[in-house]
């Protein structure tokens, strides 16, 4: 990856709708390089997919984004668990407080506080820390 790739990688986390026109333009470079660089991103899996980000309150969903603390033995049965969920949006791998971290969205507390008691019956989770957004800022 080149300076240039990674400008595209940083635009397009900021705004995943920029159109490739206008990327061109900050680069000097054609929009058809644009693209091609796109597709070869996608290709090797650098840019995993587009998403909209989205205030659920106003929707009157609810959303968390909920640490799980695994034994270290059993964290990729969970992490495959956790993906097939329904309303789990995303699963982060970190290095912080927790060894996962997961996005969860649900249209009731009473589910997720469902959800969260699946998830903390995972064999191998350990702990399930959930913070519940209460509102989106950026």
């Amino acid at each position: 990856m080149d300076p240039r790739d990674l400008k595209i990688v940083m635009e397009l986390v900021k705004n995943g709708r920029i159109k490739k026109t206008e990327l061109a333009k900050m680069l000097k470079i054609t929009e058809t390089a644009v693209r091609k660089r796109i597709e070869k991103l996608e290709k090797n899996k650098v840019i995993l997919g587009y998403r909209a980000v989205v205030d659920f309150k106003k929707l009157g969903i609810f959303s968390s984004l909920t640490g799980i603390d695994v034994e270290p033995e059993h964290i990729w049965k969970v992490v495959e668990r956790l993906k097939q969920m329904e309303n789990v949006n995303s699963v982060y791998l970190t290095s912080g407080d927790h060894v996962l971290i997961v996005e969860v969205v649900t249209d009731s507390l009473d589910t997720m506080r469902r959800l969260h008691e699946e998830i903390s019956g995972i064999q191998g989770v350990k702990r399930v820390c959930p913070a519940v957004i209460m509102e989106v800022l950026k």
